[in-house]
């Protein structure tokens, strides 16, 4: 049996998440009270297989009976019923446009300010969230990359073959929460303060010519590939559904870009299935 609990902070993305478990055939259920996660469980893993996938969504809408999480998930272990958990988190700055956007009130501050809800939020929620077996941050995602995340995570067995994000940013805008392993290129030449191509993004012919031209560049180009070659392999046998390689430098428009390009073009020749995606390419 396969058992999610879905949390996270509100306007991280929860609702779409349950949409995109009960697509891939899950028996979902939306706000259950955490008293009652236990008996649900035990009820479920004695279905006989006629139920064998199940998300449930956890969050503080449950008022007051959300401080009992922590006791019904040691009843669970107590029990020894499997489960996993699913936490959606997302920047302050993100949530709070969120709101706005969709003119919601926090459920933590209905009649004050959206920022004071979403703090007192995350204080509620950070033991849960040191507990999660897997964290995404929505905060760049679209829907799409969000429901593509999950299938990779907890799909069928179908859409559960290794799949590889890799991604770039920029370290001044904030280390990738999701990643699993994280590669510094700011020792590299910066294109940034070439006035020919300052304007050029990574993706550019240009500028990849000229972060790939230093020698140091080459040879972290060949190491890179063949410590990524290596591991691979070995994630795979571990039973890793899905693993994000992160690739910084400063802004995450240049010298990032060129090397997620080389590297998610290389996996894919292999025959992964990979996703590129550049966090910060557009960002000003």
């Amino acid at each position: 049996m396969q058992f999610v609990i879905i949390t996270g902070l509100s306007g991280a993305g929860k609702s779409t998440a349950v949409h995109v478990f009960e697509d891939m055939g899950y028996f979902c259920v939306d706000n259950l009270p955490p008293a009652l996660v236990p008996r649900f469980a035990e009820l479920v893993s004695r279905s006989q297989g006629r139920v064998d996938r199940v998300a449930v969504v956890m969050d503080i809408r449950s008022g007051e009976f959300f401080d009992e999480i922590e006791e019904a998930l040691r009843a669970l272990d107590e029990r020894r019923l499997p489960y996993r958990i699913l936490f959606l988190d997302a920047s302050d700055e993100v949530l709070v446009r969120r709101f706005k956007e969709t003119r919601r009130k926090h459920p933590l501050a209905p009649d004050g300010s959206v920022l004071e809800g979403i703090q007192a939020e995350r204080r509620r929620l950070e033991t849960l969230r040191e507990r999660a077996h897997k964290i995404v941050d929505t905060s760049t995602l679209t829907p799409q990359a969000l429901r593509a995340e999950l299938q990779a995570e907890f799909g069928p067995a179908s859409l559960r073959a290794l799949t590889i994000t890799v991604l770039s940013f920029g370290y001044k805008h904030g280390l990738p929460m999701d990643a699993d392993m994280v590669f510094d290129v700011r020792f590299l030449p910066n294109p940034h303060y070439v006035p020919e191509l300052r304007l050029h993004p990574g993706t550019h012919p240009e500028v990849r010519a000229y972060v790939l031209a230093s020698p140091e560049a080459r040879t972290f180009r060949e190491r890179l590939l063949e410590m990524v070659f290596f591991l691979l392999p070995h994630f795979i046998r571990e039973g890793k559904a899905h693993l994000v390689i992160a690739i910084g430098c400063t802004g995450g428009r240049h010298r990032s870009v060129v090397f997620a390009e080389e590297l998610g073009n290389f996996l894919r020749q292999l025959g992964y299935a990979i996703r590129i995606r550049h966090r910060d390419l557009d960002r000003e």
